[in-house]
Formats: C-alpha cells, sequence, structure tokens
C-alpha cells in the first residue's frame, strides 16, 4: 500500500469513528422515505416497494427515539402517516 493509500484509509476511519449510529439511521430515514414518495406514483410507482418503505420507517422511527431532536421524530412521524395515507390511496385507486 503506498503512502497515499494508507493516508486515505487513515482519514476514512478517522471519519468513520466521528459517525454516530443515530447519524446513519437519520440519514436512512431520509432515504428511505424519500424512495418510498417516489415509488407511490407516476412512472416509478411500484407499491411493494412503496410499503417496505412504510414498514421500515415503522420500524426504525421508534428506534430513534431520544437520540435525535423532538423535532425530526415527529417530523418522521408525519411522513409516515402522510406515507400511509398516500398508500391507502393508490391502492384504493389500483382497485
Amino acid at each position: 500500500m503506498s503512502d497515499d493509500e494508507q493516508q486515505l484509509v487513515e482519514e476514512l476511519q478517522a471519519e468513520l469513528a466521528k459517525l454516530k449510529v443515530s447519524d446513519l439511521l437519520l440519514q436512512t430515514l431520509y432515504t428511505v422515505s424519500s424512495l418510498g414518495y417516489h415509488r407511490l406514483s407516476g412512472e416509478t410507482k411500484d407499491l411493494d416497494q412503496a410499503k417496505l418503505a412504510i414498514e421500515s420507517l415503522k420500524a426504525l422511527v421508534p428506534v430513534l427515539e431520544g437520540s435525535i431532536p423532538e423535532e425530526a421524530l415527529r417530523d418522521f412521524q408525519q411522513v409516515l402517516a402522510n406515507m400511509q395515507l398516500a398508500y391507502a390511496s393508490a391502492v384504493a385507486a389500483g382497485s
């Protein structure tokens, strides 16, 4: 391994040491909710994937209680409720 490669590895390890699990889970919630919304309508509509996103949010949001700001927790609870309503509407429209 070259000196440059070794330095890069050390920098990555230093960044990982700073990263908190709650930060990673928060980013995951943003990503999953965004993907879930995109799967509820339009060209990317895939209700199975939307349901998976909803179930993932239902599992992760309570886990983060006390680890992220209360406002962020409330925001994700609202996102989850909105996604559930949009999913129900999409299913009803497809029937």
